[in-house]
């Protein structure tokens, strides 16, 4: 029978480490398996990512468009309607994340109007849409606009 206690590694499996500058007798003494001469052959060799041998780079070969703002903020979103299915009086980012229901916030949360809700809640994000707005409040909750 065949369980966890009984299973090993295939045959084959698990070779012995390769050990080099161990004279001539190991067969990888001398030069210790880099060959005579070449790039790699000498200590401090290697090449950065990307390089291709001298061809051009596939990043530079690839033309760039459009314009790509490095200040542009990304918010974990977050909807009513999972604002609903939580069942809190209060939602802030802290709660999310101690909940589990957001893994990062990256610059700040950002709740959206999908979805109902049917009674009031007290709403802490760092931006809220149009609709999300009318909606809590609609349903007698509050609006808290966090900094940062």
């Amino acid at each position: 029978m065949v369980n966890l206690s009984t299973l090993g590694v295939p045959a084959g499996q698990r070779r012995p480490r390769k050990r080099v500058g161990r004279g001539m007798g190991s067969g990888h003494g001398k030069t210790s398996t880099r060959g005579h001469n070449g790039q790699m052959s000498r200590a401090g060799s290697g090449h950065r990512r990307g390089f291709e041998g001298g061809q051009m780079p596939l990043q530079r070969r690839l033309p760039k468009r459009g314009f790509h703002n490095i200040f542009k903020k990304h918010f974990t979103i977050f909807n009513l309607k999972q604002i609903a299915t939580l069942g809190e009086a209060t939602i802030s980012p802290e709660i999310l994340l101690e909940r589990g229901v957001v893994k990062n916030l990256r610059d700040g949360l950002r709740i959206l109007g999908e979805g109902e809700l049917a009674k009031a809640v007290s709403v802490s994000a760092h931006h809220f849409s149009q609709s999300a707005r009318e909606k809590i409040l609609k349903a007698g909750g509050k609006i808290e606009v966090l900094e940062g």
